[in-house]
């Protein structure tokens, strides 16, 4: 068996990638429990990308659309979690640069008090468990997250969010983000150094 069967092997044995291969040959049915299966982690993710939930439910949406339109030439060549989130990466990424185009209020900056910047506490609640830091106020912890992440790059946003919310492997993570595992782990050791800083500058003061 070569490297290529061997790996297209292995991605069969992914309950998810067997259900897009249903999705490919016509099963609707299978299509709606992928997006059952991923809708929710999708927009979470991208919220915290985009920082504007209405643009983060469309982003979702238009993943779907792309994986339903293009279904019939799928190839199971990944795990299809990292397939999803690369596409929606992608997509968040255009959507970065369009409206860096457009001139228009950067989605990277949530306004006080809107609901787009109270849903993303909501969010920083639950997953505030991947700063390293324990506090008694949940506001306060829920603050610091925020500014903590604000901090980060890009990419660096993306691997912290990928390996702490989705718990993807460095392999994983060069997958989606088309990086080498070297580069990944050197991403999140800088995004963590800053992640520190950020803390302990918070913690200051």
């Amino acid at each position: 068996m070569s490297s290529v069967e061997s790996s297209i092997s292995q991605y069969l044995r992914d309950p998810d990638v067997q259900l897009m291969l249903r999705v490919r040959q016509g099963d609707d049915a299978a299509f709606t429990q992928l997006v059952s299966n991923y809708q929710d982690r999708l927009i979470s993710v991208l919220f915290l990308l985009v920082r504007d939930q209405e643009a983060a439910e469309d982003l979702a949406q238009e993943v779907f659309l792309r994986i339903y339109r293009h279904r019939e030439r799928y190839e199971p060549k990944a795990r299809f979690v990292t397939w999803i989130f690369r596409i929606a990466n992608n997509l968040a990424s255009n959507a970065r640069r369009n409206k860096g185009r457009r001139k228009e209020v950067s989605l990277s900056q949530p306004r006080p008090g809107s609901e787009t910047s109270g849903t993303y506490s909501r969010i920083l609640a639950d997953k505030s468990s991947l700063m390293p830091v324990r506090m008694a106020d949940r506001q306060e912890v829920r603050h610091l997250v925020q500014n903590a992440l604000d901090a980060l790059n890009e990419r660096q946003r993306l691997a912290v969010l990928l390996h702490k919310f989705e718990h993807m492997s460095y392999a994983d993570i060069g997958e989606t983000m088309d990086l080498s595992t070297s580069a990944v782990k050197s991403l999140l050791s800088r995004a963590r150094e800053v992640l520190r800083s950020e803390l302990e500058h918070h913690l200051r003061h």
